[in-house]
């Protein structure tokens, strides 16, 4: 997959919000289940968000529940690189966002975009460096807010992320986008220069919420200084079991 032909790099991404590792409603503890379907989608780069970093009371009560942060859980021999960005801490123990690599990471740092009020939420911005591959990759991992004047800031604090990168260097941003109107596009493409996969491809952003019957466009995969191929939402088995939201998987070319 890796070359030295900047044309003929590609790279597949997926995108999913764990839940914490438990079904709809905290019904069924999942994360083995979840750990099996993200290994069968064979990507290359993961994002993920609401992963545990730790949760001491979920620990003691139940049997299988990972001694390990869940994102190392699910790392586990297939993407050597990790990086997890905390964004809310409780009294049990705190989750955020994470991405899983198998190209190293040369720097990460995860930015808090919390706006007011209890909610936290993070921007985890990692670098990837393929090898045998001059050009550096901006992973960016996200999870905005659910007010829509929040995530407003959070995208605009997004762009000028991106704007700050070399203008050349490729930008993979994705996550949780919380962002049922579709105004994230304007405001990334404008500010950025960045495109969503799926509305590039098929002219709307993919519907991934709820999974079991979805019609929000909250997830989402936006690129630049990258072509893509094959965007899907990930089939409804196994995947409805796993997850309240329909992962998304691409596959991306520099």
């Amino acid at each position: 997959m890796s070359s030295t032909d900047r044309q003929s790099f590609a790279f597949k991404v997926l995108t999913v919000n764990v839940h914490k590792g438990f079904t709809s409603f905290n019904r069924r503890f999942m994360l083995h289940e979840l750990r099996e379907a993200v290994r069968e989608v064979a990507a290359d780069v993961v994002f993920l968000q609401e992963v545990l970093g730790t949760h001491r009371r979920h620990a003691s009560r139940l049997a299988n529940f990972p001694q390990s942060p869940h994102y190392e859980f699910l790392a586990d021999q297939i993407w050597p690189q990790f990086a997890y960005g905390r964004n809310a801490v409780y009294d049990n123990g705190h989750h955020g966002n994470a991405l899983l690599s198998k190209f190293p990471i040369s720097y990460y740092e995860n930015h808090d975009i919390s706006i007011t009020g209890p909610e936290r939420r993070g921007m985890l911005h990692c670098v990837l460096e393929p090898p045998g591959h001059a050009a550096k990759i901006h992973a960016i991992c996200v999870h905005l807010g659910l007010q829509e004047a929040h995530r407003r800031q959070q995208l605009h604090r997004a762009a000028a992320l991106i704007r700050s990168f070399p203008a050349d260097e490729p930008v993979v941003l994705s996550g949780d986008f919380n962002d049922w109107r579709g105004r994230a596009h304007a405001i990334l493409e404008d500010e950025a220069g960045m495109q969503e996969v799926f509305v590039r491809a098929f002219g709307r952003a993919a519907r991934t919420f709820p999974s079991s019957l979805p019609v929000l466009a909250l997830d989402r995969i936006y690129v630049r200084n990258a072509a893509v191929h094959a965007p899907v939402v990930l089939p409804r088995k196994p995947w409805v079991r796993l997850s309240d939201h329909a992962p998304l998987a691409a596959e991306i070319s520099l």
